[in-house]
């Protein structure tokens, strides 16, 4: 049976699958390391006792029938990507999590209402092609044909990738699941932030996931010698700084989580002032109506301190995911989990500001999720840590969850609960 030691161990086997040299992991969708570990996936999962496939977008699954054959399914899963110099528990331990769980379900021998899936999903970071959650938006039916034209840093297209593969991208649509194949999804993962950690907790229950919205903001002034007098500048660097803390305050002021990460000024010249400055800003909240009531106050804001510098401001959205709220009866689920696996018995629930496969999931099911301390909030980075007790309990829990979930089913009325669904098709 496989324990916490064990999913810890098989984080290190996947670190090991990386693009980057010295230790550093990289492992980015429809590359060879995304093969490889597609393979250990699909290796695991087998010895657990499930029926595997690789499907039409380059997900890993697998499935344990349930009392029945062909019973729709609990979907568990996270991904097996990264961002660059990332850490090796995000999305890979919520993995690793629940082909434990299916393992030991499996093995205990009670019979099921539902069946039980897990999904190693390939792209969830969007690191190689700049769009998130492809692997997650195949199976939930909306990926979009537009990105196929995508390029990577090296200029191969995401249609390209795709057949070097050995995938074909006519068949993406076999990837899609319908909504009557699934009963709800189910996702751990560690906690990107230190809400658990701060008040020494191992688990916590997520209530939602952020909405983000993703724009590329251009200033433009005139690049001039740094000699010039003040009257006759028009200093879009300037101009951005002011933007760039008057975004910093609307965001506090809405609690609402604003970032701008990437700034490029241009002639990036020590004795020139800068003419045009490109920067992006990540918009993220609980609630929708509020963030993009923040976004509409953040451009008029903007658009003043422009017009009162002799600036130009233009904008353009690169990324839109509303906020995705986890259903009341699986995040019930979750918190029995953590109760039976000896944690609080009033389980601390977390709003999460990072994005998730839950996120695209909730387009085609229900969706829950456990959160995993995770030492000091970090993450996306190699200190990225957890504890062997922590992924214990969080093993007891998941399996506990599912459990929870079986107990409100009963497996005949499932079978005509399915029947119903089916001939809906």
């Amino acid at each position: 049976m496989t324990t916490a030691a064990d999913i810890l161990d098989r984080c290190d086997e996947l670190a090991r699958h990386s693009s980057l040299p010295n230790g550093l992991i990289e492992r980015v969708y429809l590359s060879p390391e995304h093969a490889a570990v597609n393979a250990l996936a699909a290796e695991w999962m087998t010895a657990a006792g499930l029926a595997t496939w690789q499907d039409a977008a380059g997900n890993q699954c697998g499935r344990l029938e349930g009392a029945t054959p062909g019973l729709p399914a609990l979907l568990l899963g996270s991904h097996l990507d990264t961002v660059p110099a990332a850490g090796r528990y995000d999305g890979i331990l919520g993995v690793l999590l629940a082909i434990a769980v299916a393992e030991r379900l499996a093995q205990s021998g009670r019979p099921l209402p539902f069946a039980l899936e897990v999904a190693a999903f390939g792209d969830e970071e969007g690191t190689r092609f700049g769009t998130t959650l492809l692997g997650s938006r195949a199976l939930a039916g909306t990926w979009q044909n537009e990105w196929w034209g995508r390029l990577d840093a090296n200029g191969v297209s995401l249609d390209a990738a795709y057949r070097a593969f050995g995938l074909d991208p006519a068949l993406i649509g076999e990837a899609a699941r319908t909504p009557v194949e699934l009963i709800g999804y189910l996702e751990a993962h560690i906690e990107q932030g230190a809400v658990l950690d701060d008040a020494g907790l191992a688990l916590g229950v997520v209530s939602s996931i952020a909405g983000a919205r993703r724009f590329q903001v251009v200033i433009e002034g005139a690049a001039r010698h740094s000699g010039t007098p003040w009257a006759l500048r028009r200093d879009a660097l300037a101009g951005a700084s002011e933007v760039i803390l008057a975004i910093e305050r609307i965001a506090r002021e809405a609690d609402l989580i604003g970032t701008v990460g990437h700034l490029a000024l241009f002639p990036d010249a020590v004795n020139v002032i800068p003419g045009r400055v490109e920067f992006s800003l990540d918009l993220r909240g609980e609630f929708d109506p509020q963030r993009d009531r923040a976004w509409a106050l953040i451009e008029q804001t903007a658009e003043q301190i422009c017009e009162r510098r002799g600036l130009t401001l233009t904008s353009v959205q690169t990324h839109g995911a509303p906020a995705a709220h986890c259903s009341p009866h699986l995040r019930a689920a979750v918190a029995t989990g953590i109760r039976l696996a000896g944690g609080e018995s009033s389980p601390t629930t977390l709003f999460s500001m990072a994005g998730h496969d839950a996120m695209a999931i909730a387009a085609l099911t229900d969706i829950g999720m456990l959160f995993v301390r995770c030492l000091g909030g970090v993450s996306h980075h190699p200190d990225e840590s957890v504890t062997e007790a922590d992924v214990a309990v969080a093993l007891d829990a998941f399996e506990a969850a599912v459990l929870a979930l079986a107990d409100q089913y009963d497996a005949d009325e499932m079978d005509s609960e399915y029947d119903a669904r089916a001939a809906l098709r």
